[in-house]
């Protein structure tokens, strides 16, 4: 009895096929784009900081200067640059699998 344990007991044939699933990927809101405000900027120098004074004064009503080096306004320019460059490429990413996950029968956004 033990050495033909299972074999008197018929098996079943199972029958194994593949097809190819659809599958639901939710796709992610794309972000508002960026509202930027306009920044005026003012340009100070030894023979004009007076008149630019009297003009922060009238508009403000109190006087505070921010001040950049040359090289550190070109740094700070890069920098954006920089930035722009990494949304540009996030948003093209995020395009390019909404484009490959979407069904090709449903409009993408």
């Amino acid at each position: 009895m033990m050495g033909s344990s299972c074999s008197l007991i018929p098996t079943k044939q199972i029958e194994v096929t593949a097809k190819p699933m659809d599958r639901t990927i939710v796709q992610p809101v794309m972000p508002r784009e960026i509202a930027l405000k306009d920044v005026k900027w003012l340009t100070v120098t030894p023979d004009n900081w007076e008149a630019q004074l009297k003009i922060i004064e009238e508009q403000e009503g109190e006087l505070v200067f921010l001040a950049l080096s040359i090289p550190d306004y070109e740094l700070m320019s890069y920098n954006m640059q920089e930035l722009k460059r990494y949304i540009t490429e996030l948003k093209d990413v995020v395009v390019y699998y909404r484009e490959v996950t979407t069904p090709k029968d449903e409009p993408t956004k």
